[in-house]
């Protein structure tokens, strides 16, 4: 069975208000899990060769070795953090292994107004540090995340229906109706993905998921007062409700063994285009291109991201 929330915008509006209380990540991650469908499988793009934006090699890591039950003597994985993880932006945790002098940061739980729950349950501490709970990937330490343990996201699906100039819904090959989704091209890799991001110290996902959307996919970082005000508005139609459809693991290249992504993504579907046909998509922030992009099940998207549209794909009954 999968398990839907419905959030009204008044409960957003709510949840938003009360963020700075306290480390709300955790209460307003609690209400649901992931579809039994959805569950992640073992992780492919988290041991790739080469780790992102470095010459890194990992350590080879055979399918069969990823767990940490299977027995694997000869595992040595690679010691890297990225530099600029090391000087300490506001996102990042201190080096715990090197700076004794550090406070000891509070895992499987809430550490102030930072959530280093895991959607994944409760996963170990070994050395001191956090454990993948999705196994092996050939590097220790936090690479380019700025979290040990579960670096938090959100990712929003803003979904429509393709139709023809007389407003006709287009079928696709297997004659289902064809959805098209908000696809951004990232800036650091050029991949295509959802226009997601990280979820701020004390920020609820909601919260997330309407900020990363207008940053990103909308260009709100450069509008003035007046046009983030209008914008605000007509968005509100389409953030009024939202469909979770997955929380969880994501296979993401920038995963080591002791840090990884971890997502809630929602649907947020406009019905008959009367929201996105008065809004025009700029890419922004860390975005370089912004478009509509049929779901398709051959398309090659950042991270798990194409699991996320197949789960889609799925609750609207449309071609895939």
């Amino acid at each position: 069975m999968i398990v839907t929330v419905w959030l009204s915008l008044e409960y957003l509006q709510c949840l938003f208000r009360r963020k700075n209380r306290g480390c709300m990540g955790n209460k307003a991650t609690a209400v649901a899990r992931f579809s039994p469908g959805m569950k992640p499988k073992c992780h492919v793009k988290a041991r790739c060769e080469i780790y992102p934006r470095s010459q890194i090699k990992r350590f080879p890591v055979p399918d069969d070795k990823v767990p940490w039950t299977t027995n694997f003597p000869e595992y040595k994985p690679v010691d890297y953090t990225a530099d600029s993880i090391l000087k300490r932006p506001v996102y990042a945790d201190p080096d715990i292994r090197t700076e004794k002098d550090s406070p000891p940061l509070t895992f499987n739980g809430c550490d102030g107004k930072i959530n280093r729950v895991s959607h994944m349950g409760k996963y170990e501490i070994v050395d001191g540090v956090p454990r993948n709970p999705q196994g092996r990937t050939g590097l220790k330490g936090r690479g380019q995340l700025g979290r040990w343990g579960p670096n938090h996201a959100a990712d929003p699906v803003v979904t429509r229906w393709k139709m023809d100039e007389s407003g006709k819904t287009l079928n696709g090959s297997d004659g289902r109706p064809v959805l098209q989704f908000v696809s951004v091209q990232r800036r650091d890799n050029h991949q295509w993905a959802i226009p997601g991001g990280m979820v701020d110290a004390g920020e609820v996902v909601t919260a997330t998921v309407r900020r990363e959307f207008g940053e990103e996919a909308l260009n709100s970082m450069e509008m003035s007062p007046e046009e983030k005000k209008r914008l605000e508005k007509e968005l509100d139609q389409l953030f009024s409700t939202g469909r979770e459809i997955y929380r969880g693991y994501v296979d993401d290249p920038r995963n080591t063994d002791n840090a990884w992504m971890e997502t809630v993504a929602f649907n947020f579907h406009d019905e008959d285009n009367s929201c996105f046909g008065k809004i025009k998509l700029c890419a922004g922030d860390d975005a370089m291109n912004v478009q509509w992009m049929d779901l398709s099940g051959s398309l090659d998207l950042y991270a798990s991201h194409i699991d996320f549209l197949a789960e889609v794909a799925k609750n609207h009954n449309a071609s895939w």
